[in-house]
């Protein structure tokens, strides 16, 4: 017989929708109780979506999100399901200004908050302690940090509740869970999807397990916010570390498992741990165990095309874009990005656009018919050797200049089509390219999101070989033409170019950018590695040279430990002394 069924709902929430995800936290807890749950968790911030950023300084944000949480809990018990207890995570405030430090400058006003909802009433609430300040996180500045660990007891159990960031830091809250002795520790997150971030995330989850003596349940927050993706992937560790149930990445999931946690003792709590008791209300221990979901990890590169295709359809679907348009050179960028756009959103709701020029190559032009053809997008050819040519004779540009204004064409022509038609402009670069400046400003740069912007070239051909195949798996037609993935990159803004003209070859490129973004290596690290010294110099400095074009990009979904944005935040006026 089961002790605790617990269900933890893996949500995708609408940043400031008060309203339609309470909606969501009423159904699924109508659910989680339909399948006799003891306890529901959500995500953090699951009532008014993660990050909230400096929404967190505005009291009238604050206020309506307070007041939301309080209706909530009516609203729970007017459904008839008061007597299921629900942990929702949400930005609380607005309280006295912090003071920061000695300045007396006031700073924050909101706390990142966890409330127990039962009986028509908010029970309990607990602060999240450590607040990040790394990488896409800026919690200390806008967070008021909570001080007290909280522990709910219900039919005999002792829970403790902590916030993401919580279960990373040693010492603080987590370090006094053994010591109040619980049974559980449900743990609520808005944990951002990076590459290989769950070799880092579940032997931390196993690991506080067995430090804590506790079975540990970690839920997630599931979709895409701007430039953040969450992948969910929430899961039930036992004592020992063992995977009690998982659940699936990328998608909304309600996971609902069996424990038998240890009984809660009488053990003395330190005056920095609060326990409250609950209501068992009329729930029923008679109910037959059920079996749990334990969902297995797709392979690497369906995770990072999972990613980006979430990432994708969400900033469409949150903000309401119809349809997307991005130019289709029948190169192997603007190839994925049409393939992504399509599993985003649906062929139907992609349109292409093929913009020959005087120097475009025959198989550029039949590549991007090929293409259109596959995925079944909406496709139409614009030429623009006429367009260009009166600029190039009335300001006498040559060389580079004429060169860029072919971008620049481009780019004039999909926005006005956006302007036109109300499409989302993609814009197809990689982060290679991204990196060392090997795109045209106001040209091939612009649009409103980039799929790619933080996907290396070499990653974006291991995507559309992976793409292709599993397609085929499925004995459906490949979407990528595989001349698109076989043939030499090239812009095609001059007879014969290739991008290997001006850089040495991908996997070389790669690397080095690889070991100088996000290794942040210096020059002589990575000739240590075996790179050519001049090499490295002319790749470092291209890097450096280009961040003021990277400052005004288009935003794009973050899948590596470093991505440009806020992840990576350099000035543009910088002369290296080395």
């Amino acid at each position: 017989m089961p002790r605790l069924r617990l269900a933890l709902a893996q949500t995708n929430p609408v940043l400031g929708d008060l309203e339609g995800n309470s909606r969501e936290i009423i159904r699924l807890t109508r659910e989680a109780a339909e399948a006799g749950s003891d306890l529901v968790a959500f995500g953090e911030m699951a009532i008014s979506g993660y990050p909230i950023e400096d929404l967190a300084m505005r009291p009238s944000f604050l206020a309506a999100a307070h007041e939301r949480v309080d209706r909530l809990a009516l609203e729970l018990a007017e459904a008839g399901l008061g007597d299921v207890p629900v942990i929702v995570g949400h930005p609380d405030g607005p309280f006295e200004p912090r003071l920061l430090g000695t300045s007396n400058a006031p700073t924050a006003i909101a706390q990142n908050a966890a409330s127990v909802l039962q009986g028509g009433r908010v029970v309990a609430r607990y602060a999240k302690h450590h607040l990040p300040n790394y990488s896409v996180f800026d919690e200390y500045r806008i967070f008021i940090p909570g001080d007290e660990l909280l522990v709910i007891r219900l039919k005999g159990i002792d829970v403790a509740l902590l916030i993401c960031e919580d279960l990373w830091r040693d010492g603080g809250p987590v370090s006094r869970v053994l010591t109040a002795d619980a049974g559980l520790l449900v743990v609520i997150n808005g944990s951002p999807y990076e590459r290989d971030k769950d070799e880092v995330r579940l032997p931390l989850v196993t690991r506080r397990a067995t430090e804590t003596d506790t079975i540990v349940a970690y839920v997630n927050l599931v979709g895409g916010q701007d430039d953040l993706v969450f992948d969910g992937d929430s899961v039930v560790v036992d004592r020992d570390g063992g995977i009690l149930a998982r659940a699936p990445q990328f998608r909304e999931h309600l996971l609902v498992v069996d424990l038998e946690p240890e009984a809660a003792t009488h053990a003395q709590l330190p005056d920095d741990v609060r326990r409250i008791e609950l209501s068992p209300g009329a729930l029923d221990s008679a109910k037959p165990s059920i079996a749990a979901d334990v969902a297995e990890l797709p392979d690497d590169r369906q995770q990072i095309w999972d990613a980006i295709v979430l990432a994708l359809r969400d900033y469409v679907e949150k903000n309401r874009f119809p349809s997307v348009i991005l130019g289709l050179s029948g190169g192997i960028d603007s190839a994925v990005c049409a393939a992504i756009a399509a599993d985003a959103i649906g062929a139907e709701r992609v349109f292409g656009v093929s913009m020959p020029s005087r120097w475009s190559s025959d198989h550029s032009r039949s590549d991007a018919d090929d293409l259109a053809e596959r995925i079944g997008l909406h496709y139409r050819t614009e030429a623009i050797a006429d367009l260009v040519i009166p600029f190039e004779n009335q300001l006498g540009l040559t060389d580079i200049a004429a060169e860029n204004l072919q971008a620049r064409t481009r780019g004039v022509i999909l926005m006005g089509l956006s302007n036109q038609e109300g499409h989302l402009v993609l814009t197809t670069g990689n982060k290679s390219e991204l990196a060392v400046g090997y795109s045209t400003i106001y040209g091939d740069s612009v649009g409103g999101f980039a799929p790619l912007k933080d996907v290396p070239k070499m990653l974006v051909w291991e995507l559309a070989r992976w793409r292709n195949s599993h397609a085929e798996s499925l004995g459906l037609t490949p979407p990528i033409p595989e001349n698109s993935i076989s043939k030499p990159p090239s812009a095609e803004l001059r007879p014969g170019q290739t991008d290997q003209d001006s850089l040495p070859d991908y996997d070389e490129l790669d690397a080095i950018l690889e070991a100088y973004i996000n290794g942040g290596l210096s020059i002589a690290d990575i000739v240590e590695l075996g790179f050519d010294t001049a090499t490295v110099q002319r790749i470092t400095t291209l890097v450096d040279r280009a961040e003021w074009k990277r400052r005004q990009s288009a935003i794009g979904p973050k899948i590596s430990r470093t991505a440009f944005g806020r992840d990576r935040r350099l000035p543009i006026t910088y002369r290296p002394s080395l």
